[in-house]
């Protein structure tokens, strides 16, 4: 756990601190009042993942629907 803000994590970094968080909490090797630090954090990350992907989201959706929401400039999708 860091003592950086949640609010300055990226994605990522809150996605990686969430993992963490839940590890030690499933081991259940923590004290009791960690715990509920540990919980608190996890869930304010949790949030902030969340967060980040409704933004994400809704950039990809302004990049890719046009006038009247229909779709514009989209290309199908080629994961190879």
């Amino acid at each position: 756990m860091t003592d950086r803000p949640v609010e300055e994590l990226t994605f990522e970094e809150a996605l990686a601190e969430l993992e963490g968080v839940v590890t030690r909490l499933e081991r259940g090797d923590v004290a009791l009042d960690d715990s509920i630090a540990l919980y608190e954090r996890g869930a304010k990350l949790r949030k902030r993942c969340q967060d980040k992907l409704a933004e994400a989201e809704e950039k990809v959706s302004k990049i890719t629907v046009g006038d009247g929401g229909q779709p514009a400039g989209t290309t199908p999708f080629d994961a190879g």
